[in-house]
């Protein structure tokens, strides 16, 4: 049997018999023999994408810089007006300094990739007549595929069995609204996604309802795998994307009317228009720090290999700087300050006795279902049902039942339904939140008869509710009546009989107090958003130590009474709420944003994907619903908030050493810039040559490719930090100025004093521009006194090894015959060694003042 495309686009007006036996299947399934067979004969279910960049793409993505094709283009202008070694030169060093760029980027790229293959997509099937949990790449045609909410869909499905199934088609089709799905045979013009209602397609998930299918292709068979829509998906833009674009700008913009001030000058001064171009132009591409990307891609990298080792892996390697700098987390009560593991603990009628029959109630209306009754997958309620011993005792009694219809759950009228067939007659079942099932009813079971709900009888059952919550359980209401053969509206739950209540426990976790303890040394805020009762979820928070604002848990009711500026406000002020919908959530997580806050949202649900995809960084876990771990950036192996206080810790060292990387380039950089704006006035020539620029620039870059190895320091780390434009240009000013007083004081000791030549001028002034950077780089580092804080080996090592070179290649053949380098009297390299201990010295003391009185 092998599919060929036109026969594909045929199954939407096949029945269900036609289908299966085409695909030699059956509703039980396929066995774990066949189904190794296709997929050995189809290949694994997987889109086969194209890599984001190849080796090629990377490395040609190295000259992308305007500035080095430009200089690219200059420096073969040069070679054919006989400037021939300074063409070679310059050339040389562009093509080493991209190749470094290159492998870097490459090493990071194929680290990414590594990672990604620690997310586990499982699915759901029959295999061998039982349901079974698989990787979806292995995932084949004629597979039986079961299909719950909150599940991406692993393949192209031919719908057997629907119940309320509706499926989001946005990836696919662009289509926003979830679209209703049927099993009957359609007959279509248009053979579109859009108009093939029983078929739910590869990459779309499951908005509502339940369904099962069979497989009718995979992998690049697919709707999904015939189009580039999977190419076009909007790239999510964190707090760190936002600030690179505002530090490119002003980078850009002191760039340009600096380097066409100084090419101006020497140009008017009569130094040689070619000279005085190349000479502007490689100073653009030396004081820009074009090695950024590479840079930040080696330590954001090395980051997300140190936190895939604490159990968090990174889909977006910009996310790891967005976690270090978050200062408000968002998350659920459940599973996260609570073990996750929801049991049923007991279950009693109004009159507080235990009743079997309510556990039965509850199996019958569950999403779980009877085939199901051994998967631990689901809703978390439904499972902990079926796994519980009263159920295990009742699958007998069970069979005598048959489940004609279902109306899912969905979160805002927080309940499910269904119709069940019984010798007795045919009953309607509704399970659900308490005060959702109350406005369902018209009547409760008080013992063993049949009575009217009265105001007061309401306020009591609440109150016994309420008294559960106080306990620490969680309350499921079931309620009941009987459905006449001939009512037509099966999805209408009303004049419903209140019967009882099953009780769940979800105990705190013993780690649960550490774990907050450290997110607030960290300075990161915690925020509730649960869907639980308001009395559940303040009694959780007081047994973990979590302070609870001003002592109010807000509910979802009041909280849709607000209008926008005081739901903002309500966002900001308050910590712990209850009862809201994933509507408000995704609110609170953009009213948040709006507060100038870097936003985290922990979710592992349908219901969290739009506050997953709205915050800076989008946090799920491994067995999160499908379309949760699509949404978000990073995702945690194992479900807890120590763990995630050690990512967020991570991300902080990333964030640091980034910073200083950036620092230290724009403090020389700009300092030189300074120098030679201001000595182009005074100079009879090009205080530097173009090869000595472009030698200078590669050579003092290539200690801080080790900069993702440096430590940081404790104080760094104990709050959020976030990018700031404002005193990255004050910095830059500042210490660039004082850069320019040393630079000065070199130049005119060996203008107005030592009287040297051009070329021992450019060799002196080469050697203090690169052992300043060199040098300033462990001052800069950290706050601290740069005793205090110790740099990491390599970054030493490196540093060393580049300022012994800078230094010997001006006694070499190699540096007199390239770069017209001469040899330096003994008295020279005292007086550079000597600026540079007073240039150390006095950032040591200028940082102090600065950081004191500009960083917040």
């Amino acid at each position: 049997m092998k599919i060929r495309k036109d026969q594909i686009l045929n199954f939407w007006s096949w029945d269900i018999d036609k289908t299966l036996k085409y695909f030699k299947s059956s509703e039980k399934g396929l066995s774990d023999k066949e189904a190794n067979s296709r997929l050995f004969q189809y290949g694994p279910n997987e889109i086969e994408k194209k890599e984001k960049r190849h080796g090629l793409q990377i490395f040609l993505s190295q000259f992308k810089n305007v500035l080095v094709l430009v200089l690219i283009i200059a420096a073969v202008i040069a070679f054919f007006l006989h400037e021939r070694i300074d063409s070679v030169v310059i050339l040389a060093i562009v093509v080493l300094n991209s190749i470094m760029g290159f492998i870097q980027e490459y090493k990071a790229e194929k680290a990414l990739r590594e990672l990604k293959s620690f997310i586990s997509k499982k699915s759901r099937v029959l295999r061998n007549s039982e349901i079974s949990e698989v990787d979806t790449k292995s995932v084949v045609p004629g597979d039986i595929v079961l299909l719950s909410i909150g599940d991406v869909i692993p393949a192209d499905i031919r719908l057997i069995e629907s119940y309320n199934l509706s499926t989001d088609e946005s990836p696919l089709t662009g289509e926003s609204l979830p679209v209703n799905k049927e099993t009957r045979p359609i007959n279509v013009d248009s053979p579109q996604p859009q108009n093939l209602t029983n078929i739910a397609f590869m990459g779309t998930s499951v908005a509502s309802g339940s369904a099962r299918g069979i497989v009718i292709a995979t992998a690049m068979n697919t709707f999904f795998g015939k189009t580039a829509a999977y190419l076009e998906k909007t790239v999510h833009e964190g707090d760190l994307h936002r600030n690179i674009k505002k530090f490119s700008n002003l980078l850009l913009k002191v760039i340009v009317v600096m380097t066409a001030f100084i090419f101006a000058a020497n140009a008017l001064l009569a130094k040689g228009l070619l000279g005085s171009l190349l000479f502007a132009l490689a100073l653009a591409v030396g004081i820009t720090p074009e090695v950024l990307p590479v840079i930040m891609t080696i330590v954001l990298s090395r980051g997300a290999l140190r936190l895939a080792r604490q159990k968090v892996i990174t889909k977006r390697l910009a996310s790891i700087e967005d976690l270090g700098n978050m200062d408000t987390l968002c998350c659920d009560k459940t599973g996260t300050l609570t073990e996750g593991e929801i049991s049923l603990s007991s279950y009693v009628d109004l009159d507080g006795n235990e009743d079997n029959s309510l556990v039965l109630a509850g199996m019958l209306c569950n999403s779980v279902s009877f085939e199901r009754g051994k998967s631990s997958t689901g809703n978390p309620i439904d499972v902990a049902i079926w796994k519980s011993e009263t159920a295990s005792r009742m699958l007998l009694e069970i069979r005598g039942y048959t489940v004609l219809y279902r109306n899912d759950f969905d979160f805002t009228r927080r309940r499910m339904s269904v119709i069940a067939k019984h010798k007795a007659g045919n009953i309607m079942i509704a399970k659900g939140a308490p005060e959702s099932i109350l406005s369902v009813c018209r009547s409760a079971i008080i013992t063993g008869k049949t009575v009217d709900l009265s105001p007061d009888l309401v306020s009591q059952i609440s109150q016994k509710v309420s008294g559960f919550e106080n306990k620490g359980y969680r309350v499921i209401a079931l309620a009941k009546r009987l459905f006449q053969a001939g009512e037509e509206n099966i999805k209408e739950e009303k004049d419903l009989t209140l019967t009882g209540f099953l009780l769940f426990l979800d105990p705190p976790k013993s780690t649960i107090k550490k774990s907050l303890a450290a997110l607030k040394r960290l300075g990161v805020v915690v925020k509730i958003l649960s869907g639980d009762s308001p009395i559940i979820t303040r009694k959780i928070c007081i047994e973990v130590g979590l302070d609870i604002s001003e002592d109010v848990v807000v509910t979802g009711d009041e909280l849709s009474s607000l209008n926008e500026p005081d739901f903002k406000e309500y966002s900001r002020r308050f910590n712990v709420f209850s009862r809201i919908s994933p509507e408000q959530k995704l609110r609170i997580v953009e009213s948040i944003k709006r507060s100038e806050h870097v936003v985290g949202f922990l979710g592992d649900g349908i219901n969290d994907a739009p506050a997953l995809k709205a915050a800076d960084v989008g946090i799920s876990v491994d067995t999160a619903t499908g379309i949760a771990k699509e949404t978000a950036d990073i995702i945690l192996l194992r479900k807890s908030l120590r763990v995630l206080a050690q990512g967020i810790v991570e991300g902080r060292k990333t964030f640091g050493n980034i910073t200083k990387y950036i620092l230290n380039t724009i403090s020389a950089n700009y300092g030189n810039m300074f120098t030679l704006a201001a000595s182009s006035f005074f100079l009879k020539f090009i205080p530097l040559l173009p090869s000595q620029i472009l030698l200078n620039n590669f050579i003092s870059d290539f200690p801080l490719l080790t900069i993702s190895t440096d430590n940081v320091d404790e104080e760094f780390l104990k709050k959020p930090r976030r990018w700031n434009i404002k005193l990255i240009s004050r910095f830059m000013t500042y210490f660039g100025l004082i850069s320019t007083f040393f630079d000065m004081a070199l130049i005119l000791s060996l203008i107005l004093i030592l009287k040297v030549g051009t070329d021992l001028f450019r060799t002196a002034w080469f050697v203090l521009s690169v052992l300043s950077e060199l040098v300033v780089t462990f001052s800069i580092r950290t706050r601290l006194s740069f005793f205090k804080s110790k740099p990491s080996g390599w970054l030493l090592i490196t540093s060393i090894l580049t300022g012994s070179f800078a230094i010997g290649i001006t006694f070499m053949m190699l540096g007199s015959s390239l770069f017209k380098f001469v040899r330096m009297p003994g008295s020279l390299l005292i007086l550079i060694g000597a600026i540079l201990v007073l240039y150390f010295l006095t950032v040591e003391v200028a940082k102090r003042y600065f950081f004191k009185k500009f960083e917040p």
